[in-house]
């Protein structure tokens, strides 16, 4: 059921905005629709219609709110007079593209942008968020916050942008995409190492934005980039979903249509379109996919890959894949000495992934007391069930090694 009602919710909010207009008053009247819907479905049963309970829900609880707001500002009398026109017939088109681009409307700062698409077409929570940008959850909470504001004062109206104002949103709807796969992919917190329901969900988007725009790199390097990465689903997980690194998938339970089709999608883009970040990373996921064996990855090629990564879009990630890719080619030392660089930034300190990176290169170099106390300190510091349990087995495994 809870996938259903995120696969929904997007859906209902954008029927809500199209009739209604006002987004901040339209999100709050989801939300306790969706609440709702998770208190009484389990008792009473899923509806045979389940968008239009939701829909018809929210619509009546927006009504009580405009209304609830309208008797703040005007006298008793004059409410019955402005009431509302009931809500309309559930809509059969799907205007979940059109709500995430104007989530991304040009009057908001590009972090409240993309704080509000996440929790309005992605479904994230305040929490997730937050902890996908490595900021506390009361900054994002206040961004959503503002930027409900920000577009009811912007008069902004519930519309496919025009052509020339793509551009003026296309980076903030490609971070959003981006940011919903990514949790879906490897979720910051939970039983599951996987969600599949976001990575359909950003999978289904970015198809759509790339028929709309088929000629923006960006657009065809993300959808590449996603299918590519989806396509090792199968493998990543193991009995009782039991994480599954890497170098140890068996790659004939991934899906070569997708990988095929990935392949040819960035292939294209690199060589019609300015090269950026997601057709870089699309073409990293492109090399893993082309290895039948885990020894056959052509490492030195990830590597020059990462430095233009690096150079085109630096970020914390990168820094730290960009060190996996090095120990690979020069060696787990070659590693360790990198990575003692990329901890002295900020943004990584105390992040899990950098002890799980320093224990898998002090694995290789022998270390194993070592390995095995920096993979116990990774395994404290995420959310994430799985990686709990696969970190705490690797620390186990070295600790017994080492005896």
């Amino acid at each position: 059921m809870t996938e259903v009602l995120r696969e929904l919710a997007p859906q209902v909010l954008a029927a809500l905005v199209r009739r209604y207009g006002d987004f901040d008053l339209c999100e709050d009247a989801v939300q306790e629709a969706l609440l709702a819907a998770a208190t009484q479905w389990p008792a009473q049963g899923v509806p045979d219609n389940p968008k239009g309970w939701l829909i018809t829900t929210a619509s009546r609880r927006r009504i009580e709110l405009w209304r609830s707001e309208t008797a703040r500002r005007r006298r008793e009398e004059n409410v019955a007079l402005m009431t509302p026109p009931d809500p309309a017939p559930v809509p059969a088109v799907d205007d979940t593209l059109t709500l995430l681009m104007l989530c991304c409307h040009p009057s908001l700062t590009p972090a409240s942008q993309v704080a509000l698409a996440l929790r309005a077409v992605g479904g994230l929570t305040t929490a997730e968020i937050a902890r996908a940008y490595l900021v506390p959850e009361s900054t994002i909470a206040q961004r959503i916050s503002r930027a409900k504001q920000r577009i009811k004062a912007a008069g902004a109206r519930f519309r496919p942008p025009a052509p020339d104002e793509y551009g003026q949103r296309l980076a903030a709807v490609l971070n959003v995409l981006y940011l919903v796969f990514t949790e879906g992919h490897t979720a910051s917190s939970g039983e599951s190492l996987q969600r599949v329901d976001l990575t359909a969900e950003a999978i289904r988007l970015a198809r759509q934005l790339h028929a709309r725009l088929p000629g923006e790199g960006e657009v065809t390097g993300l959808l590449a980039l996603m299918l590519l990465t989806d396509a090792r689903r199968a493998a990543r997980t193991g009995p009782g979903g039991a994480l599954v690194p890497l170098a140890e998938q068996d790659r004939s339970r991934w899906d070569r249509a997708m990988i095929d089709e990935g392949t040819a999608l960035v292939t294209r883009a690199l060589t019609t379109a300015p090269v950026g970040p997601y057709q870089l990373q699309a073409a990293i996921a492109a090399v893993h996919g082309q290895a039948a064996r885990a020894e056959d990855t052509d490492w030195r090629e990830i590597a020059g890959l990462y430095e233009l990564l690096a150079a085109v879009a630096p970020g914390p990630m990168v820094t730290l894949n960009r060190v996996v890719a090095v120990a690979e080619v020069d060696g787990p030392e070659a590693g360790l000495r990198e990575l003692a660089v990329a901890a002295e930034d900020p943004a990584l300190a105390g992040h899990h992934r950098v002890d799980a990176v320093r224990a898998h290169l002090l694995e290789r170099t022998g270390d194993l007391p070592a390995a095995a106390e920096a993979y116990r300190r990774a395994a404290q510091g995420t959310l994430s069930v799985p990686e709990q349990r696969y970190l705490e087995e690797r620390a186990d495994r070295c600790a017994t090694r080492s005896v």
